[in-house]
């Protein structure tokens, strides 16, 4: 039975050709508790992306295509201001995270347990990128905590879910992968202590088409602490 509450799912998406259709199969297929829609945001891709994309028919998914590669934050951006839901969710089209998984992030929300909700990652040695890769989550996850005296345990996860209402109040400005810190930075600034549930993850390597450099790492840091000074600043 279907709940009243509708869940915008937001899947931005980059050169991801290998792996789109079946994202977006696995995405429809989840049987949901709730209605849903899937607002998918071609950034610009280079590769067989767009015709995927155009050849979709289902009424739940609407498509946008951004002629020039904007970045993950930027596509985000776009989704979140066309998602017609009450909750989103961002769902990457690369596989690494299981949509089958995004009704347990809606559940303590239905129950009443929390408003915003994280998959927290398991890292082990079939599922984790590379040593520096966990090293460096940890890193940034452990500075957020010290700057806004939280416990969260995955700042960098891509499965955040969270009233459509409060992302678009946040006004994520980061338009790459730093939009990962900014949300949960913003989040914790209001007090906003995120509920987390365990997810699986699946990490690609380089040659699978990983992103993700050391370099966001280093911004996410600079990230948080200019949340947390302008938290100081006003007094907070």
């Amino acid at each position: 039975m279907y709940t009243d509450v509708k869940l915008s799912i937001l899947m931005p998406v980059f050169n991801e050709e290998a792996t789109l259709a079946s994202a977006v199969k696995r995405v429809l297929d989840v049987g949901y508790r709730s209605e849903i829609e899937l607002v998918v945001v071609n950034d610009g891709s280079t590769d067989g992306t767009r015709s995927i994309l155009d050849a979709l028919d289902d009424p739940r998914v609407v498509v946008v295509h951004q002629p020039v590669n904007r970045g993950k934050g930027a596509a985000v951006r776009t989704a979140s201001d066309l998602a017609t839901g009450d909750y989103l969710v961002i769902c990457d089209a690369d596989l690494e995270y299981a949509p089958e998984e995004i009704p347990a992030l809606l559940e303590p929300v239905l129950a009443g347990e929390a408003e915003v909700v994280f998959g927290s990652r398991t890292f082990s040695g079939n599922t984790a990128f590379s040593f520096w890769y966990v090293v460096g989550n940890k890193l940034v996850t452990l500075a957020a905590n010290v700057l806004f005296n939280s416990y969260i345990s995955d700042l960098e996860t891509c499965f955040k879910l969270l009233p459509v209402s409060l992302y678009r109040e946040l006004d994520v400005r980061s338009a790459g992968f730093g939009m990962e810190a900014e949300v949960t930075a913003k989040l914790l600034a209001r007090g906003i202590r995120p509920f987390e549930v365990p997810i699986s993850y699946k990490a690609r390597t380089r040659a699978q088409g990983k992103k993700l450099t050391w370099w966001d790492g280093v911004e996410a840091l600079w990230i948080l602490g200019s949340v947390r000074a302008r938290r100081r600043a006003s007094g907070r």
